[in-house]
């Protein structure tokens, strides 16, 4: 039967959001160091509160598995004499290896029977192991931020008060500074702060309990949601959930106690953003809604203490929210008394980046890169493409952005709509910011689209054309991040656009900013976008050798890239694939250092010249057709009629001629055959067995 390890470090206030990634590490950490050291062991639980990071490992071997090691010594005919006696080689041996000659033993190899001498190391205890390996494993833990204190030289999220180690029952024994481990933990900090033992799994989570805190986060998360509705079903409404809500508030408490709050319901007359905004990025509560999602004056809010009088906590969090909410109302008030076009005109006196202007300049450059792209893509939108871009930055300049920053974009669509702008200009503002972090969702307009891709292209191209292109430590920019976003935009939306040209365009508007040649920023720019559009494809589960292969040919409109990409994987699984890129590249690797030119039928030699020269204009012309509608399954199905023509004259023409006119003639052949190929992709660069 197994033995159970339990640790658990205990500190002051963790950060909600380190928690969950600082789990994960401590289990991954803790069991591949027991797998390195080959123990055995069973299931594994995580525990975690703001005030500890906990592991436990079920069914886990008291001892590491016996170690047996081989040494191969000299053949065995060379460690006997002809009289069987052992040689001066086999003693030799038997004395590096510390051993006795007769404890060597016979083995038998591929390369016939040799000495051997094994060595049996008996394993360890596994409680010396970890009293080793675990002071290790806590200071290598990986977090966003750590600090050291006191005079102590150790790092780590927050100071460490004391840690709970236990094998089987037994302390395992060892120090980081002036903390020694022990079985002890510690209650609730106000509520039961008193110390206690524990020597299992079953009696930590028990003894917790009765100390006022719930050690489990999923059993917190629980409780949160069931706390929070029915607290909200006391009104007749329900929470209005936010998944990152709920993850963040678990790991801000040891015990949930839920109250239900109330507010003025005067202050409904927000929008219901702004609302919620306050409640729930600023004070933590959840909002309540009625059957239809509109807001209740109501909220619910998570302490982390029962309180003796639980009315008294209410009414704090209801005057702080109230207070909040005021500030809110009197921005809203202060910023409609000017509409939202007249604010534009202050964005001349915020600078967007030191070497790229004002916010103003950059308004003005997005917005005609927007229009212009409107008229290829979208005519029939342009003016409000036009309107959308003209406003979409004005809402940084009023009071409750100032107060709100994460409601940029949010309220300049409200503000918009009280300006009386349509629906469609007012939204596109809004999603123009859109989107905003990995996996964030796409603007729903075509008129968002064309407004987000142009203000982000602006700030990929001005930081490239002043020198602020991100590296491996830092992207303060979130350039990366914005390149995936008009990436994720033209492939969504299938917008048949020239990337390249679309940069030029930028760079242009840029030109009285540029520190360096405009051509060097545009191929700097292509390259950034064809490293992020390489990554997003095979992230997604496209083939590296088709991914490369395409993109080594051409990168310019990202949805015929991926079509192609799309296309030639599907090929790849046919049986009739390999073939034809192996002889594909034996076409490359014969033609690769001549120039195309033109093939004179007059030089043909052989049968298998003709025929292939004949296949090749006629699937160079269906090619051409098809190429054309952009049909790449059936292009690459017209490829391989090449395939037969192609082995056939390999087979019976000699490429390297000796009369120059003839060989030059053939390898012309074969570079407009591998040109032809080159339009799909290069199909060397496709793996073959």
């Amino acid at each position: 039967m197994g033995k159970e390890l339990l640790l658990e470090i205990g500190t002051e206030e963790i950060p909600a959001r380190f928690t969950p990634g600082a789990l994960d590490d401590l289990e991954k950490r803790v069991t591949t160091d027991l797998k390195t050291h080959e123990v055995a062991f069973g299931p594994t639980r995580t525990f975690g509160t703001p005030r500890r990071l906990a592991l436990w490992v079920g069914d886990v071997e008291e001892f590491q598995k016996d170690r047996i090691e081989q040494k191969l010594g000299p053949p065995k005919h060379v460690a006997f004499d002809e009289k069987g006696r052992p040689t001066k080689a086999a003693e030799g041996f038997a004395k590096a290896q510390g051993t006795r000659f007769e404890e060597l033993e016979t083995v038998t190899t591929d390369r016939g029977e040799y000495l051997c001498a094994v060595h049996r190391q008996k394993g360890a205890r596994v409680v010396d192991i970890l009293k080793e390996s675990l002071p290790r494993i806590i200071l290598s833990l990986s977090f966003p931020k750590s600090m050291r204190w006191g005079d102590g030289g150790l790092r780590f999220v927050r100071p460490i008060h004391w840690v709970l180690a236990v094998f089987d029952g037994e302390i395992i024994p060892f120090g980081l500074d002036d903390v020694k481990s022990g079985g002890a933990t510690y209650g609730h900090r106000f509520m039961n702060p008193e110390s206690f033992e524990v020597r299992s799994l079953a009696e930590y989570v028990e003894k917790l309990r009765g100390a006022s805190v719930v050690v489990d986060p999923q059993e917190r998360r629980g409780m949160i949601e069931k706390g929070t509705q029915e607290a909200a079903g006391r009104v007749s409404g329900r929470i209005q959930m936010n998944p990152a809500l709920i993850e963040e508030v678990t790991h801000l408490v040891e015990l949930p106690v839920v109250i239900l709050g109330s507010f003025d319901r005067g202050f409904l007359s927000l929008p219901k953003e702004v609302v919620v905004h306050a409640m729930e990025d600023h004070q933590r509560y959840f909002p309540v809604v009625d059957a239809d999602g509109a807001l209740l004056p109501h909220f619910a809010c998570v302490c982390n203490t029962r309180a003796k009088d639980m009315e008294i906590v209410r009414k704090g969090h209801e005057r702080v929210l109230r207070a909040r909410l005021s500030d809110a109302r009197f921005f809203f008030q202060e910023d409609t008394r000017v509409p939202l076009e007249k604010k534009v005109d202050d964005l001349k006196h915020v600078v967007f980046q030191t070497k790229l202007g004002t916010s103003y300049e950059k308004v003005m450059r997005f917005r005609s890169l927007a229009t212009s792209l409107a008229r290829k893509l979208h005519p029939e939108t342009e003016a409000s493409v036009d309107r959308a871009a003209f406003l979409c930055k004005a809402d940084l300049v009023t009071g409750m952005v100032g107060e709100f920053p994460s409601l940029q974009g949010v309220i300049g669509r409200e503000y918009a709509l009280l300006a009386g702008e349509p629906n469609e200009v007012a939204d596109a503002i809004r999603e123009h910011y859109l989107p905003a972090f990995t996996g964030d969702k796409l603007p729903v307009s075509p008129i968002g689209d064309l407004v987000s891709m142009a203000d982000k292209l602006d700030t990929i191209v001005g930081c490239f054309g002043v020198g602020l292109i991100p590296t491996g430590a830092g992207d303060p920019f979130a350039l990366r991040r914005q390149a995936l976003g008009i990436l994720n935009i033209l492939l969504e939306k299938r917008y048949a656009v020239s990337l390249r040209e679309l940069i030029g365009e930028s760079v242009g508007l840029l030109m009285d900013k540029l520190a360096s040649p405009s051509a060097g920023i545009e191929d700097q720019v292509i390259g950034f976008f064809r490293q992020r559009f390489q990554n997003l494809l095979i992230s997604q589960g496209f083939p590296q050798d088709a991914v490369e292969a395409v993109l080594s040919t051409e990168f310019d409109d990202v949805v015929d890239c991926q079509d192609r990409i799309r296309a030639l994987t599907e090929m790849k699984k046919k049986r009739e694939f390999t073939p034809l890129a192996v002889a594909f590249k034996r076409v490359v690797n014969i033609s690769r250092e001549s120039p195309s030119g033109e093939v004179h039928p007059s030089l043909f030699c052989e049968d298998a010249e003709e025929k292939l020269y004949t296949t090749f204009l006629a699937v160079q012309d269906k090619l051409g057709r098809l190429l054309g509608s952009r049909d790449y399954p059936k292009v690459l199905a017209g490829l391989t009629e090449m395939k037969g023509p192609v082995d056939a004259f390999f087979d019976h023409v000699l490429v390297m001629d000796k009369n120059p006119e003839i060989r030059e003639n053939r390898l012309a052949l074969l570079r407009n055959i591998a040109d032809l190929f080159s339009q799909v992709a290069d199909f060397s660069r496709i793996m073959t067995e």
